[in-house]
Formats: C-alpha cells, structure tokens, sequence
C-alpha cells in the first residue's frame, strides 16, 4: 500500500464556514496523492513502473514449459511468456522494453516491496494471498492434478481414497500443497519441496509416490519431461470452483488496474483464448473420484 501516511485536518467545521470546500483527509505535508492511471492514461509515460520506461518482469527460475520455453522467459515463447509481451505491447511497450528477474515463488507472494512491476508464476488468487499482495484479473483457469511414475502403487488410481496412503508431495506455500491437506487429506505427512523441481527429482528417486502441481504442468511432466511419468488424475477443488491464476504486484500498486484493464481487452479481442490454445491444447483428465 501506499507510504504516504494521512493526518486529520482539525478545524474542518471552521474550514467549512470560510470556504467553500471539504475539508478531511489529505497526505502529510499537504500534498495530493497522484491518481492511479486507467484508461488512456495507461501508457508508458503514465505507468508508476520500477525503472522508468521499462517493463519489470518476474518468475521463477528454472522456468518450466508450458508456461515458458528453453528455460527463457524472454523468447516469448510458452503461455505466460506470450501473454507478458501481449500485455507489454497493449500498454506501449517494445519487447526490448520488457526486462526479466528471477524471483522465487515464495518470494513473490511474501508480504513487502517487490523488485517488479508484476510477476507470473502461476500464481492462484486466494484472499489469503491478497492481504500481502496485488494480484491481477485471471489470466488463467485450472485445477491440480496428481502425478506418479510406472510402477508406483498410485498408478492406476482412480480416487481419492487409494490416494491417501500414498506419499505425495508439492511445492511449498502453493495450493498444490492445500489441495494435499484439504481435499486428499492422506494418511501420510506429503512432502513440503521448494520447487517443482525438486519435486519431479524426489519422484524420480521414488522418495515421493506422487506430485500434485496444476493441471497443464502436470500434462507437461508426463509427456517426456519425467522419466516413466503418469497421470492419476485431475482433483476436485473444495467448493467445486477452478482455481484462477493471476499476476502479482505490490501490494496497493497503482499499475494494478492498468494490468487488468489491458488483461480485459486481451481477453474481449481474442488474444487470450488464441495463446491458451496454442500454448495450453489440453488433453481431457478425468477428475478422481471423491
């Protein structure tokens, strides 16, 4: 939120006889808060951005496919990627005008000042999160889903029940990590990993009979990325809902409604639905059992 601290004006009923004006809250030292841009106004120029001119991007790193490509977020390649210079290109922004930061994923939702103007992630809008952070319009519907690898006693599972005796695992502060303790609720303690990363190692090494990560993710581990990968199955959500994917900003930013907006109007025009489909072509997932 913004630092500029408000200090009551006393003496407002007297300020009222003399002028012809309210009198109440105003920034200390009398100074008037800039208006956070929208509409026209969200251009290059107008944007309260990090370093001035330049577009400020984070994610994590490595970045994984579908979301991004090769590892490198400013190919524009992979959804996320795409999306970020489609939404640099709306707002004026050339592509080398688009600057990329690693940040980790638990870095970018912890409360405090960010290096960034936005992060993507795959990030899931929660309340929760929203205390700490901005986070944008959806860019992206979706569930968790359960992988294993061949020959893991969770190959072939087809409800939740023949999960929870399982090992399973997530990456830490993540809804996959929720969706383990909410909606399988296993036997088992899952493992808390710091990345997905580490989570595709630790079932490799069969330290984990099964990762939970989002539903495209999990189609990506298991066409080729994790050696002997399977998928068990999408997982129902608490409230029968989808989770939603948005971006992260400082917590109050001002850029805040210029993403949405721009994220409005890649969505009325088509761009959004063209880069899913090009980026996100799923494979049907039958959801497990309850």
């Amino acid at each position: 939120m913004s630092g500029i601290r408000t200090k009551i004006i006393t003496g407002c009923a007297l300020l009222l006889a003399l002028l012809a004006a309210g009198c109440g809250q105003q920034p200390s030292g009398g100074l008037q808060a800039s208006p956070a841009p929208s509409g026209k106004g969200c251009t290059v120029k107008r944007l309260p951005l990090k370093n001035p001119g330049r577009f400020t991007v984070a994610t994590d790193s490595p970045a994984y496919p579908p979301w991004f490509s090769d590892d490198n977020p400013n190919n524009q390649r992979g959804y996320e990627s795409a999306l970020i210079y489609a939404t640099a290109k709306h707002l004026g922004f050339t592509a080398d005008q688009v600057d990329w930061v690693d940040v980790p994923f638990n870095s970018a939702i912890a409360p405090g000042e960010k290096p960034f103007d936005v992060d993507i992630n795959q990030v899931t809008i929660t309340a929760e999160r929203r205390q700490n952070v901005d986070l944008s319009a959806a860019y992206y519907t979706t569930y968790q889903a359960v992988i294993t690898i061949e020959g893991d006693k969770l190959a072939g599972v087809t409800s939740l029940a023949e999960l929870r005796g399982g090992k399973l695992g997530a990456q830490a502060d993540s809804t996959s990590l929720a969706a383990i303790t909410d909606v399988i609720r296993p036997t088992v303690p899952p493992e808390v990993l710091d990345t997905n990363g580490a989570g595709v190692k630790a079932l490799e090494e069969q330290k984990i009979d099964g990762l939970v990560v989002d539903l495209p993710t999990a189609v990506q581990m298991t066409s080729g990325e994790v050696d002997g990968g399977l998928m068990v199955g999408r997982l129902p959500t608490p409230d029968g809902d989808p989770e939603q994917f948005g971006m992260v900003l400082d917590h109050g930013s001002k850029l805040t409604g210029c993403i949405n907006q721009t994220l409005a109007a890649l969505r009325d025009d088509g761009t959004i639905a063209t880069l899913q489909g090009k980026w996100l072509d799923l494979e049907d997932v039958p959801q497990l059992k309850g």
